[in-house]
């Protein structure tokens, strides 16, 4: 992933999707329908790792960004070379 918009995007939509699934009952209920109830007690074990991961991903694309753009600003600002 070269480009740090879609590393962030991608780290912003995991880590939205695992914090639902976190501080919601969505994936106890889907579990439960599904008839997987008894990994229930697991999810806590995938769920939390996989929200770090998500965080720490999205906090790289930002500070990636941040020294994108100190480094070369963006063409088309209108300076004196435009």
């Amino acid at each position: 992933m070269k480009n740090s918009k879609t590393l962030m995007w991608g780290g912003v939509i995991g880590t939205v999707l695992v914090a639902l699934c976190c501080f919601t009952p969505v994936l106890v209920i889907l579990l439960g329908v599904l008839g997987w109830s008894a990994l229930t007690g697991t999810l806590d074990y995938v769920l939390l790792p996989a929200l770090m991961v998500f965080v720490g991903l999205t906090i790289y694309a930002v500070w990636r960004k941040q020294k994108a753009d100190a480094c070369c600003p963006p063409t088309g600002t209108g300076g004196k070379n435009d």
